[in-house]
């Protein structure tokens, strides 16, 4: 499933750590670390969420992409507190 950026919210910029937090909010666990990326997975989810590990603020389309890989939408994931 491709989500089209035109007709989604706009999510301010997260931190690797800020998507961490919420994800495990969720369910998720990070399992290990691949390189420059922590791996998450959730019990019933059928694939790993990978999420770089750097010091700044993700870029939109990977931001984008992790939340669509966490099978959530925009709207859920900025419900996360």
């Amino acid at each position: 499933m491709f989500l089209a950026f035109s007709n989604m919210p706009k999510i301010p910029p997260h931190k690797p750590s800020e998507v961490i937090r919420k994800l495990k909010k969720v369910g998720f666990y990070i399992d290990h670390q691949s390189g420059g990326h922590a791996i998450l997975y959730k019990e019933g989810h059928p694939f790993p969420v990978p999420v770089p590990m750097h010091n700044k603020d993700l870029k939109k389309g990977t931001l984008y992409g992790i939340i669509e890989r966490a099978d959530l939408t925009p709207e859920e994931f900025l419900k996360i507190k």
